[in-house]
């Protein structure tokens, strides 16, 4: 099959799950029935063994791609002289919240009379399992060891192919359609099962009437609306509605470099994506999505018996251990290889984390409900622990597997988590340790400006006594450590904008001058979200046209939908997992900090 490039696919989703749609009209990644259960097609990992659900015309010159406005619902349009087709492709989300695991696929001939085909192939636990196939009246069951898939195929005659796929060739004519419908079935059920209960236009009209009815609670109307309402969707499509988590990507092991190492599984959720989830979503008028995100946040918190320590990271629905594994018989995209599953950072300890969970304490305090006081009681517990343990070397924002250091973006953030415990409970009257915090939180002040400060440079670094910069230096006017006008600050903007800045896109560092990650020679992409940070320091040093059009730039390494992977190659090709929320949220808080500062000129 050949792979296409990250940035030629769409996604779409149900707030369990999601799937990617490549431009080419094949579906080559699918977990089912949420975002980190296994794989049931990964073609996009392994583009022999991997799976796959094909649907596209047997001849067309070339093929586009847009979402039918205000929704995630995807359309890929197939031209070509004798014919165009259109491929509608959406997973069904409805008000009631009790629609079945379903993915909809629903092709037309717009123009013409147009052959197409089909093809099916399952391949159960990341291409792990096998699997049989049997065809039933309009459609086929896929039984796998755990999981069994029915796909309702009314219009069309199926029939068995190779490796146990089912697959399909047919004809329409102009204003003639068909419906494809792949569900999970419980025993005993048909492939009919997964289509009976409400007619492809019922399926369809509810999914707009939900994406379309809650894209309007947006209130940013600035002048980038389109493109911060797209982020705005694809970050809801990330949303495990269960409980509230945002995935850090819907996908595993799609490389930071072809043929590189840095192959990760993002299908977690991050406690360090708090405090700029909680600020995007509620900056643009999301507070429900706020108010669930940080349930899950005061879960993880409340559920802690560790003496305030945290992981890094956990799953959608909260578990603590995930495990890391190395998928040998996948290939990798491109060669890209290992395959890992799960992740060994839930292991690591990384000290900025707290930081990102009292900031979205915070800003939740402020902007959304005041804090109770059994939230209250955990983070005091966590924010004792910090106070004890923030001296300590960590794995750092970067999660680098090379060693701990003292990093200065760690120290940092831990000096956040400190300075906004002394503000919730001055302000809120709670009771606290406000008086040690606070001893703690100059110690930290200080410690920086001497240790984090290297006067030849004349530049803050990434660890003490170092030389590297690190973009992530750049969070440190945005959480107010610095004012954006400090004069020590934009000497490091200076040195950041010199050696890791190449136009608009940021490096997160210079892989041979920095710590040490166990990735010796590895490379990889621009960082987006640096690159979107960067924007807004710029906003805030009052370089609002540099700003700008660092922005616009920016807004041009975004796929043809919008949507932005974790980094942008030499070529300006998409790299890593993808879509990446960190990306689009720093865009939302990017565009958002901008468009204000540009009308109050």
């Amino acid at each position: 099959m050949g792979y296409l490039p990250i940035e030629d696919h769409g996604v779409i989703g149900n707030l369990h799950t999601a799937a990617l749609v490549g431009v080419d009209g094949t579906i080559d990644w699918l977990c089912l029935p949420a975002f980190d259960s296994p794989s049931v097609f990964c073609s996009i990992l392994d583009d022999e063994k991997g799976g796959h659900f094909e649907l596209k015309p047997e001849h067309y010159e070339r093929s586009q791609q847009l979402y039918l406005p205000d929704t995630n619902v995807l359309l890929t349009r197939f031209l070509s002289p004798e014919g165009v087709a259109e491929i509608l492709d959406f997973m069904p989300v409805h008000k009631d919240g009790h629609a079945r695991h379903r993915l909809v696929r629903n092709v037309r001939a717009v123009r013409g009379k147009v052959t197409l085909k089909a093809e099916c192939l399952p391949a159960f636990d990341y291409a792990r399992a096998t699997h049989s196939v049997s065809l039933r009246r309009a459609g086929a069951i896929f039984q796998g060891p755990r999981l069994t898939l029915g796909l309702a195929s009314p219009d069309v005659p199926l029939e068995i192919g190779d490796r146990g796929a089912v697959r399909a060739r047919f004809e329409l004519e102009e204003g003639e359609t068909a419906t494809f419908v792949l569900a999970p079935l419980e025993r005993g059920e048909g492939p009919e099962e997964a289509f009976s209960d409400r007619s492809f236009e019922e399926l369809l009209e509810g999914t707009l009437e939900y994406w379309r009815d809650w894209i309007s609670r947006c209130t940013y109307e600035g002048r980038w609306r389109e493109v911060v309402h797209r982020s705005a969707l694809v970050l809801k499509l990330m949303v495990y509605d269960p409980t509230g988590a945002l995935v850090a990507a819907p996908t595993m092991g799609l490389p930071e470099w072809i043929g590189g190492v840095r192959n990760w599984d993002y299908r977690y959720t991050w406690l360090r994506d708090a405090g700029f989830a909680l600020y995007a979503l509620i900056s643009i008028g999301f507070d429900e999505e706020a108010r669930n995100f940080m349930g899950w946040l005061r879960d993880r918190c409340n559920a802690e018996e560790t003496d305030g320590l945290l992981q890094p990271l956990y799953g959608i629905d909260g578990r603590e251990r995930i495990e890391e594994d190395e998928l040998s018989h996948l290939s990798g995209y491109r060669g890209s290889r290992p395959v890992r599953l799960g992740n060994a950072a839930y292991k690591q300890t990384q000290l900025d984390l707290y930081g990102a969970v009292l900031d979205a304490a915070y800003l939740y305090n402020k902007y959304g409900a005041p804090l109770d006081y059994d939230l209250w009681k955990s983070l005091h517990k966590i924010l004792d622990w910090l106070s004890r343990n923030w001296q300590q070397e960590d794995e750092g924002i970067w999660e680098v597997r090379g060693g701990r250091r003292h990093f200065v973006s760690s120290k940092l953030m831990s000096w956040v988590a400190l300075e906004r415990a002394v503000r919730i409970s001055y302000e809120r009257g709670l009771p606290s340790g406000e008086a040690a915090w606070t001893v703690e939180r100059d110690r930290i002040y200080e410690e920086i400006m001497e240790k984090g400060w290297n006067p030849e440079k004349e530049s803050f670094v990434q660890i003490y006594g170092g030389e590297a910069l690190d973009a992530s230096l750049l969070l440190m006017p945005l959480v107010k450590f610095v004012g954006p006008t400090d004069p020590r600050w934009l000497s490091t903007l200076a040195s950041i904008e010199e050696e890791l800045t190449h136009d608009t896109l940021v490096s997160r560092y210079n892989v041979q001058d920095a710590a040490p990650d166990a990735f010796e020679g590895a490379f990889e992409g621009a960082f987006n979200i640096c690159s979107f940070w960067f924007v807004e320091c710029l906003t805030r040093a009052g370089r609002l046209e540099d700003a700008r059009l660092a922005l616009e730039k920016m807004f041009s390494y975004a796929n043809h939908l919008g949507l932005y992977a974790e980094e942008v190659g030499p070529s300006g090709e998409a790299l890593g997992n993808f879509p990446q929320a960190l990306t689009h949220l720093a865009l939302i808080s990017a565009a958002v900090n901008l468009d204000r500062a540009l009308g109050s000129r």
